[in-house]
C-alpha cells in the first residue's frame, strides 16, 4: 500500500505565500517524477509543476516566477512554495507520484487534496 498525504493548505491573502507538503509512505522503492496538479471549481484538472528524481522541473506558465518545486528524495516529499498567490491560484492542489515497488512493478499514485483559497 502507498500512501500521499498532502498538507499546507489554507486560505491566504491575495501575494501571500504557502508551502505546500506532501509525504509518500508504503513499501517503495524509488519514486520518480512528482507532480502537483490543481483543480478550481468548474475546471479540469491541470498541472503546476513537476519534477524528476534528478531535479529537473517543469512549471505551467502561470506559475513560473512565483512557485517553486521542490523534493527531498531521501524523506519521500514534495513541496510546493507558492509566493504571490492570487484569485486564479485558488483550488484543490493534489500530489502526484509515479513509483516502483520493491517487487519491479510500478505505479501512480494521487494523494487526497489540499485546498488553496486565495482571498482577493
Amino acid at each position: 500500500q502507498v500512501q500521499l498525504v498532502e498538507s499546507g493548505g489554507g486560505l491566504v491573502q491575495a501575494w501571500g505565500s504557502l508551502r505546500l507538503s506532501c509525504a509518500a509512505s508504503g513499501s517503495i522503492f524509488s519514486i520518480n517524477t512528482m507532480g502537483w496538479y490543481r483543480q478550481a471549481p468548474g475546471k479540469q484538472r491541470e498541472l503546476v509543476a513537476r519534477i524528476t528524481s534528478g531535479g529537473s522541473t517543469n512549471y505551467a506558465d502561470s506559475v513560473k516566477g512565483r512557485f517553486t518545486i521542490s523534493r527531498d528524495n531521501a524523506k519521500n516529499t514534495l513541496y510546493l512554495q507558492m509566493n504571490s498567490l492570487n484569485a486564479e491560484d485558488t483550488g484543490v492542489y493534489y500530489c502526484n507520484a509515479d513509483l516502483q515497488y520493491y517487487s519491479g512493478r510500478r505505479g501512480n499514485y494521487w494523494g487526497q487534496g489540499t485546498q488553496v483559497t486565495v482571498s482577493s
